[in-house]
């Protein structure tokens, strides 16, 4: 007989959104996305019977998640919550899906249950133009989607996973000033983007499939570099309207990145709407000197600067036959 589950920890990773293929359309799905799950920034929440609450960083848009799982499942005995660790809100790395899905998965392991978690997905509203963030939790690693067709009701198709070197590293320019658009106003932006011609689109997906990933699967840097630089320059210039009108949210990480490209460096982006950029290093010493020189010329910005590897591996769920533990006191 299995023994009863009475906690659950789950440690659910960032993801980097590197941009659309096709904003238009024609072929019957929109948008298909690229991303890359990243290790050293996650969600870390447990997830427990009784007592009741939630309590820790983003306890009120976790507490919305867990109200709409307990409606749905009819889950009428008191669950309680602790965000131990939360990705940034509003800073293009994920946050939202990855509680959304955290608290879901969570509490169906808790629960003994299997929904699959693109049924959690939609069940929170997660995953309604991407799958990156999906495919982030469940597998890691470099992840293309197949767009969404309009009467989906279940995120995209995840169409490739590939792992992402092991060397390689990304470096991340974050500032902790701006948020990048969401909520309402995310909708609205995708609703007024303007519709993207056949040759751009046609020119984007050639560049994924015979360069980026070939690229990816022989740890080719200058291939995934340059194709993720064209798919930002093209996505970017549709998206400058609502975002100060360039192609970056903030103007102090767009300042950084034209020094990056100036200096060599040739993937450089935003993730999703920002602010935050990334540039692509082929190892950790590279991205080190790159990251301690960008600290000294932009120290007065008030940017921070981290280091990331890519993530080949799920989220983390690891449950427990006993209930939460005592916080310790000083």
């Amino acid at each position: 007989m299995a023994e009863r589950v009475e906690r659950v920890r789950v440690r659910a990773p960032a993801r980097l959104h590197f941009g659309f293929l096709d904003l238009s359309g024609e072929l019957g799905r929109r948008f298909g996305s690229l991303g890359l799950a990243i290790e050293e920034i996650a969600t870390e929440l447990e997830i427990a019977r009784g007592h009741g609450g939630v309590e820790g960083a983003e306890a009120a848009r976790a507490a919305v998640h867990l109200e709409k799982l307990r409606a749905a499942w009819t889950v009428e005995e008191p669950i309680s919550i602790r965000v131990r660790e939360a990705i940034p809100a509003h800073a293009g790395l994920g946050s939202g899906t990855q509680l959304g899905l955290a608290i879901g998965a969570g509490l169906a392991r808790l629960l003994g249950r299997s929904d699959p978690l693109e049924a959690i997905a939609e069940l929170l509203d997660r995953g309604s133009r991407s799958a990156i963030g999906l495919g982030a939790f469940a597998t890691g690693g470099f992840l293309v989607d197949g767009g969404r067709a309009s009467e989906d009701r279940l995120p995209p198709p995840l169409t490739v996973r590939l792992p992402f070197p092991e060397a390689w590293r990304i470096l991340l320019i974050v500032d902790p000033t701006r948020t990048g658009v969401h909520g309402p106003s995310e909708a609205r932006a995708f609703a007024a983007l303007p519709r993207v011609s056949e040759h751009p689109v046609d020119r984007l997906c050639r560049r994924v499939l015979l360069e980026l990933l070939p690229g990816l699967a022989r740890a080719e840097l200058t291939l995934v570099a340059e194709a993720l630089a064209e798919i930002q320059r093209v996505m970017g210039e549709r998206f400058a309207p609502f975002q100060g009108g360039g192609r970056f949210t903030s103007p102090t990480v767009a300042e950084v990145a034209a020094w990056l490209e100036a200096e060599g460096v040739r993937g450089v982006g935003q993730t999703s709407w920002g602010p935050t950029g990334w540039a692509l290093f082929p190892d950790a010493r590279s991205a080190e000197a790159a990251r301690r020189d960008a600290e000294r010329r932009f120290a007065s910005l008030g940017l921070r600067f981290r280091i990331a590897a890519g993530r080949n591996r799920p989220a983390e769920i690891v449950p427990f036959p006993f209930a939460f533990e005592p916080e310790s006191t000083p």
